[in-house]
């Protein structure tokens, strides 16, 4: 009798604690302490209630409360109008038993994607430093900058929560922070002077296809999607399974705009990038439902790819020149676009480059002028305008050289002529203020030039602002 008695009382009361807990709010790793909020918008809270609860939010900036019912599935949604950029608030959320988010700034959210060189931590990666990081860890402290890192994580099917925390920019949480998204938010927050927000989705190695979703993707790669159970034995090159695990969860929280440090992992099929690239950036904001937001995205930097290869598999198309081209062109398919152009900053054995800052701050100039509409600045590559044969002579005429070209005292060595035989020999080349003169002793009949169009090859032409030039070709041989 005192068994059963004892079993119970068990029961009445586990069930009772159970339904407190069936019943009480729960919010996405997102929705937490210290978080940023997109300022000036209607920016989206969601999470998980019982099936048909009421759902009261309260937002301490403005007083404002708001109402609504979970689904079926307890999930609900609520969009709130952010002020301008401030803080700290508070935001109260209840179904009968309250959670409040603290500490939270309105400002600047970027996501920050890719693969290992988004990835790559400020305190480098081991025996791969990132330059200046020590001086720049120490000097971190700033509550206005905001991060929350998504661990990496595959799947087959999708996923709508990760293990993660907002965390303030300090040297011990810096550290271990993608250095290319904190030199971008550095810069922002110095020039914009408001909070600025980071959620880092990256995952070393992966291929793009990997962060496009199987309904998107199928038609296009033509290869078995993972269904729900499959086993990924490589993750970070099985279509859909980052996509599914990583970025799934993210979807939805209210953004400025996206960067994104990606294409290593591609340089073997840089014919089909640039297709693939536009295809995965158009669902993304179509998934996002914000339009076609901003997204700014890092080249990839010179580096000798045949270390990867034997020599007897080595072709032509490896040539990393060809990605990069690929990715020049899809600033032109992919509308409110823009690349920073890292030609200058590679390194031949070190896919991984240690000026971080450098390349980071060029994406920073390209929200700053574009999204931020700060004149003045030079943000944009000078491209090949047009290419014109005088006897033996080219001259190449640029766009976005708004105060002309500079080698900064180097000599131009990187670009090469071609005749009718399809054949290259180098150029010599003469800068003028807005256009390059090229001879060739070899070649009398010019048809075709090339600059920089190598696998490694340290870039010499920038315009007079210190914006590289992108390695380009003239033929399509």
């Amino acid at each position: 009798m005192k068994t059963y008695l004892k079993t119970f009382v068990f029961l009445f009361f586990g069930g009772l604690s159970m339904g407190n807990l069936q019943a009480e709010i729960r919010l996405p790793s997102l929705f937490s302490d210290n978080m940023v909020l997109q300022q000036q918008t209607d920016a989206a809270i969601w999470g998980w209630a019982e099936a048909g609860a009421k759902v009261m939010l309260k937002t301490s900036w403005d007083g404002l409360q708001y109402e609504t019912r979970s689904d079926n599935d307890g999930k609900w949604k609520i969009k709130v109008k952010t002020p301008v950029a401030g803080g700290p608030y508070q935001i109260k959320i209840s179904d009968g038993h309250e959670r409040t988010i603290s500490n939270v700034l309105i400002g600047e959210v970027w996501l920050c994607s890719g693969q290992s060189n988004m990835e790559m931590p400020m305190k480098g990666y081991l025996g791969q430093p990132v330059l200046g990081s020590n001086q720049a860890i120490l000097k971190s402290k700033n509550i206005n900058i905001r991060f929350i890192t998504v661990p990496r994580g595959s799947a087959a099917e999708i996923q709508d929560d990760f293990e993660g925390s907002w965390l303030q920019a300090e040297p011990a949480t810096v550290v271990d922070f993608s250095a290319t998204a904190y030199y971008y938010a550095r810069l922002l927050n110095e020039i914009l002077d408001v909070p600025v927000g980071l959620i880092d989705v990256s995952y070393g190695g992966s291929c793009i296809e990997t962060w496009m979703s199987s309904e998107t993707s199928e038609p296009y790669l033509g290869v078995g999607i993972p269904k729900p159970g499959d086993s990924l034995k490589v993750p970070n090159r099985t279509p859909t399974a980052l996509f599914n695990s990583m970025l799934s969860p993210v979807i939805g929280f209210t953004i400025r705009g996206a960067i994104w440090y990606q294409g290593e992992t591609n340089y073997m099929n840089p014919d089909e990038y640039t297709r693939l690239f536009s295809t995965m950036v158009k669902e993304w904001r179509d998934k996002w439902g914000q339009g076609d937001f901003p997204f700014y995205y890092a080249q990839i930097a010179p580096f000798n790819y045949k270390l990867y290869k034997p020599r007897e598999e080595y072709y032509e198309k490896l040539n990393s020149a060809y990605l990069r081209e690929a990715q020049l062109k899809a600033m032109d398919v992919i509308p409110n676009s823009g690349m920073a152009v890292l030609m200058d900053l590679g390194e031949e054995y070190c896919i991984h480059p240690a000026d971080k800052k450098t390349g980071s701050e060029r994406l920073a100039c390209w929200a700053l002028a574009k999204t931020y509409d700060i004149e003045g600045i030079g943000y944009a590559s000078p491209v090949l305008k047009e290419m014109i044969v005088k006897d033996t002579l080219v001259e190449l005429s640029f766009d976005n050289i708004p105060n002309g070209l500079t080698t900064f005292g180097k000599e131009l060595t990187n670009f090469e002529m071609a005749g009718q035989d399809s054949i290259f020999y180098p150029a010599t080349g003469i800068l003028r203020k807005k256009s390059v003169i090229l001879t060739c002793r070899e070649v009398k009949k010019p048809v075709a030039v090339r600059y920089a169009f190598k696998d490694f090859v340290v870039g010499e032409l920038y315009s007079t602002e210190g914006i590289p030039v992108s390695s380009f070709r003239t033929d399509n041989w």
